[in-house]
């Protein structure tokens, strides 16, 4: 099955240690998807609709078990780091957590999630893009068990939902069933609906202060990546991702935006730019916004930014802003607290 259509869609480093866990091989996924070998070896990778389809097919055809995708998703977990997975675990519930996956749902497949939050439960809907095209059956069931499985890790309880229509049932939807603790329905979207106590149940990973970090990144590459981004906003959404894991050199980035080392120079040099001159705006910008909105320690910062030791972040923020990061830190509180005239 091919899929038509534009985006640009995350496959990230944590799909190969999860494929591993469940006895795929990764590389036999890659050949059967026309993918390079090499894919999931650096940092996130954003692949289009129809190389994101084939991947999903590729990983079905490599397997005959009917338990796979129930195994395959009880293994996914914060250890196989995710922005989106991590920013919906930061939410106080569910419910929340719904919202704020539907608005960067866009950023993880050709797919889109309606929330309604109502007094009879939490009502999630999905529909794919282009709608035309008839999906197989595993699909839509994966999808409603990784809500489930969120809301498992969130609370730390067996959450369950109450409803689950699929536009196709499995040949085999005893073990689908099982993992989400009800019978699939047929219906003319994926709905799951959750209970509305279990919606508003606390997550025990909430965390406001990495919301606040995570939001205004997702934003950006939200944003930046779309068709007519300009190749700077494209090579920083990039950034954004690879900074806290190092993966930010010309070559790395080159290769996620799907060109040349020379290719990606001369379109910079165009736009009036360089590459290193977009990698310190990135990070001076990026410095700035955890020291003004967060508590995070200095030696953090540092970290998330991809310096190897936190005495050169200091020197490189002297540079961009002739202050120290304490001082920074000290001037942004003390004009959020002074009161106004």
């Amino acid at each position: 099955m091919s899929v038509s259509g534009k985006g640009s869609f995350a496959v990230w480093p944590g799909w190969k240690g999860i494929l591993a866990q469940v006895g795929v091989d990764v590389v036999d996924v890659l050949r059967r998807a026309r993918l390079p070998e090499d894919l999931l070896n650096g940092g996130d990778v954003r692949v289009g609709s129809d190389d994101f389809m084939r991947i999903h097919e590729a990983i079905h055809d490599s397997v005959q078990d009917p338990t796979f995708w129930v195994r395959l998703t009880e293994g996914i977990s914060p250890e196989w780091f995710s922005p989106p997975l991590f920013a919906a675990l930061c939410s106080p519930d569910l419910a929340t957590a719904a919202q704020r996956f539907a608005r960067f749902k866009p950023l993880l497949g050709p797919v889109s999630l309606e929330v309604d939050d109502a007094a009879d439960g939490l009502r999630l809907t999905y529909r794919w893009e282009p709608t035309e095209v008839r999906l197989p059956a595993h699909v839509h069931v994966v999808e409603a068990m990784f809500i489930t499985q969120l809301a498992r890790l969130g609370t730390r309880q067996h959450i369950q939902p109450i409803e689950v229509t699929v536009p196709e049932l499995p040949d085999v939807p005893e073990p689908y069933e099982g993992f989400l603790g009800v019978e699939l329905r047929r219906g003319r979207d994926l709905h799951v609906r959750f209970d509305n106590e279990d919606a508003h149940r606390a997550f025990l990973s909430s965390n406001p202060a990495m919301w606040d970090i995570f939001e205004p990144e997702l934003s950006q590459r939200l944003a930046d990546l779309g068709e007519e981004a300009s190749f700077t906003r494209r090579a920083q959404a990039v950034l954004l991702e690879g900074l806290p894991s190092g993966q930010f050199s010309m070559d790395e980035v080159a290769r996620r935006l799907g060109v040349s080392t020379r290719t990606l120079q001369r379109r910079l040099q165009a736009e009036g730019t360089r590459f290193k001159a977009v990698v310190g705006d990135t990070r001076q910008r990026l410095a700035c916004h955890y020291l003004r909105e967060t508590q995070i320690s200095l030696n953090e910062v540092a970290y998330l930014l991809g310096f190897e030791e936190p005495t050169s972040f200091f020197r490189a923020f002297h540079r961009w802003t002739d202050t120290t990061p304490e001082q920074f830190r000290a001037a942004a509180a003390q004009s959020v607290s002074r009161p106004g005239p």
